[in-house]
């Protein structure tokens, strides 16, 4: 049943079918196939108890936060100043696409955001200092992925809604592991770059004193990322709230920068929306069906199979690894997320794994699915911004080397759980 599952998944995203309509359809199909349509006379109480959860209003609060600093040009501000400090490394303004996609990264909490804002402030220096396209549109997709890991973070407030994990410890536990995996984005560049030094376009010309001018250009992510993470750490505010505070705080530097004006505020709202709108139906339709799935007992049948095979705990966690590996090629990673945690959560820890351990691992794969082709949509959104246009491949091409540095971060959060849990342990 759970491989009939996966395969009519499969079936109906490889055949364009809108992901929220694909978790409705087989959420429906499954009741009426097993339970003579019982659950769906449910469906208008249960979505609405869903929707209501406290914990969801941070989505669109963080969306929303996203969208002024794209449109106040704060990002674009902040993508100039790190040019300045560090784009003296071997493949220059690659680096600056990492290191303001982490920047970003800490105030956006969304990957697709992260991507399109970097994306479309840099792509016209590829043209302008020669760089080789297709890995800088790699470094672009990989750096916008960083969004759902470095906090805040959307995807790590779903996992502890789905999980009854605490949003807080998730935050503190994604935390180096994002530094980590920027720093081995940046050492692919500088290898790429070291061998190929004509990759690495023009040097850039700076000095020390436009380094000190720019500095405050680097204020204002910096301030957002204080007044939300540590908000919540210095018991403030809660995550939701925390969400506010930045939204607050992010409207409170357009003004300062002249930018605050009806027009664009209007279109930080329509896209927050349009965003929103997505992700809740997609999150409700996802809810709806673990719902389903457990009522026909998907997952204790999953445990029951798992443990007739007799794998130890590592080896369980490397299926479970391989599991979304492959899966994230196919799936699109909030839904994914969302129909397989819930099943895949009890095994793991019925093994005996930390569950914010887990959440991070996860986090990391759900990374390695956005830049993951066919279904990569870290990939879409990067090739969305080409002006010229070109061949898609360009950009998945450029994205392989990246995908190597994910699963080299993979192995070493399985080797060393402690660099996911060693900071939350110390906190609390």
């Amino acid at each position: 049943m759970p491989l009939l599952i996966v395969a009519i998944l499969l079936v109906l995203v490889i055949s364009a079918v809108p992901v929220a309509a694909v978790l409705g359809i087989l959420s429906l199909s499954l009741d009426e196939m097993f339970m003579r349509g019982r659950r769906s006379l449910m469906m208008g109480d249960f979505v609405w108890e869903q929707s209501i959860e406290y914990i969801l209003v941070a989505i669109p609060m963080f969306i929303l936060l996203g969208e002024i600093m794209l449109r106040s040009g704060i990002a674009v501000r902040m993508y100039n100043a790190v040019i300045q400090w560090i784009s003296w490394l071997p493949g220059g303004l690659l680096h600056a696409n990492i290191g303001s996609s982490a920047i970003f990264a800490a105030s956006s909490g969304s990957s697709v955001a992260t991507a399109a804002t970097i994306g479309t402030v840099a792509y016209p220096e590829i043209e302008k200092r020669r760089y080789n396209e297709s890995l800088f549109l790699g470094s672009i997709a990989a750096g916008g992925t960083l969004g759902i890991l470095i906090p805040p973070s959307i995807n790590l407030i779903i996992y502890g809604l789905l999980t009854d994990s605490s949003v807080p410890e998730l935050y503190l536990a994604g935390i180096f592991p994002g530094l980590m995996l920027a720093g081995l984005f940046m050492a692919v560049i500088v290898i790429a770059c070291l061998r190929n030094p004509q990759w690495g376009g023009q040097k850039v010309e700076t000095s020390w004193s436009q380094r000190i001018r720019v500095l405050p250009d680097l204020l204002p992510p910096i301030l957002l990322f204080v007044a939300v993470v540590g908000s919540i750490y210095a018991g403030v505010a809660t995550p939701t709230e925390a969400a506010s505070i930045g939204v607050v705080f992010a409207l409170i530097i357009a003004a300062w920068n002249r930018a605050l004006n009806f027009s664009m505020l209007l279109e930080a709202f329509e896209g927050t929306m349009k965003s929103t709108a997505t992700i809740m139906l997609i999150i409700l339709a996802a809810v709806f069906l673990n719902f389903v799935l457990g009522f026909m007992g998907i997952t204790q049948a999953i445990l029951a199979a798992i443990e007739a095979m007799g794998l130890t705990p590592m080896q369980t966690m490397l299926v479970i690894v391989a599991f979304y590996l492959v899966l994230g090629m196919f799936m699109e990673t909030l839904s994914m997320m969302l129909t397989t945690i819930p099943v895949v959560f009890p095994i793991v820890t019925h093994m005996g794994f930390d569950p914010i351990w887990f959440g991070i691992l996860i986090t990391v794969l759900m990374e390695t699915a956005l830049i993951t082709p066919p279904i990569g949509i870290n990939l879409y959104v990067v090739h969305g911004i080409r002006e010229r246009g070109g061949n898609f491949n360009d950009v998945s091409i450029g994205a392989v080397p990246f995908v190597f540095a994910m699963l080299a971060m993979i192995g070493l959060l399985l080797a060393f759980p402690g660099i996911a849990i060693w900071l939350p342990n110390q906190f609390y």
